[in-house]
């Protein structure tokens, strides 16, 4: 019986002793819980309406719940009264040896937040970048997939992609577009500026403004080259591109406009 009434002394001793800072300790996690809740479910209403990739909404939510709840664990430990100190060195440690280990992932993950947040492009965009052009197919976490026009798939690591050079040929919704068209010398330039100016009104695609442009470019070896420069929708830009060559090709036939070949006199001189 004395030992039991020991025990029970002790065991009341502990709780009065421990029992504020358990309480608090449960406090602060309950509450820090509730916060980090509350951070995630905005973070996802954040995602959604800056209409990012639902895989990347998923992943990034789950990553900051992630992280906002280790932090209040380590706090409620903290206020519980558990030294942190060689808890936090060793994790440092071990964080220090993983991003070592893994640090081209570590970029490639980086890369791709730097991507979601500055929105360098998005699914559907035409870019160039690390010697590739295609269309953006999806943003994973570490990569991101390119369609190509021939219908290749090309995968790209978001480090360089997100601190590299990049074109992106969807950001603007029109696009000029530019061909050099050669004419003989002899021919008539005013002629073939009609010509060119007729076969672009036949083709609504192409934008009255900004106004197209019309003039010699250089004066070639063999040829008059001429310098056609008009403006399309972004969307249309090959669709012009390719039939205008096309026109141009039957059309300076008809019309008596010489496209040269290149020519070389060559003179043989036969020695006595």
């Amino acid at each position: 019986m004395e030992n039991m009434d020991i025990n029970t002394d002790v065991l009341l001793e502990l709780l009065y002793t421990y029992s504020p800072k358990l309480g608090a300790a449960l406090l602060t996690l309950f509450i820090g819980l509730w916060v980090a809740n509350f951070l995630v479910d905005f973070i996802k209403r954040l995602l959604t309406r800056s209409k990012v990739d639902p895989s990347l909404q998923t992943f990034l939510s789950s990553l900051f719940g992630i992280l906002f709840k280790i932090m209040v664990y380590i706090t409620a430990l903290g206020v519980l009264g558990v030294a942190m100190t060689s808890f936090v060195a060793i994790l440092a440690s071990a964080g220090l040896a993983i991003g070592l280990a893994l640090s081209g992932t570590l970029q490639n993950f980086a890369g791709g937040v730097m991507i979601l947040f500055f929105k360098t492009f998005k699914v559907g965009d035409v870019i160039e970048a690390q010697g590739h052009t295609g269309m953006v197919k999806e943003i994973q976490i570490f990569v991101t997939v390119l369609t190509t026009a021939d219908n290749k798939t090309i995968i790209v690591p978001n480090g360089p992609l997100a601190t590299g050079t990049l074109t992106n040929y969807s950001t603007q919704p029109i696009r000029r577009v530019d061909w050099t068209f050669a004419i003989a010398y002899g021919d008539d330039v005013d002629h073939a500026y009609a010509v060119l100016k007729q076969l672009a009104a036949e083709d609504v695609r192409i934008l009255a403004d900004p106004e197209p442009l019309y003039a010699v470019g250089a004066l070639a070896e063999s040829s008059v080259n001429i310098v056609v420069r008009v403006w399309v929708s972004a969307l249309d830009y090959w669709p012009v591109f390719f039939r205008m060559n096309e026109q141009v090709y039957k059309r300076f036939a008809q019309e008596g406009l010489t496209i040269p070949r290149p020519q070389r006199d060559v003179h043989i001189h036969q020695e006595k």
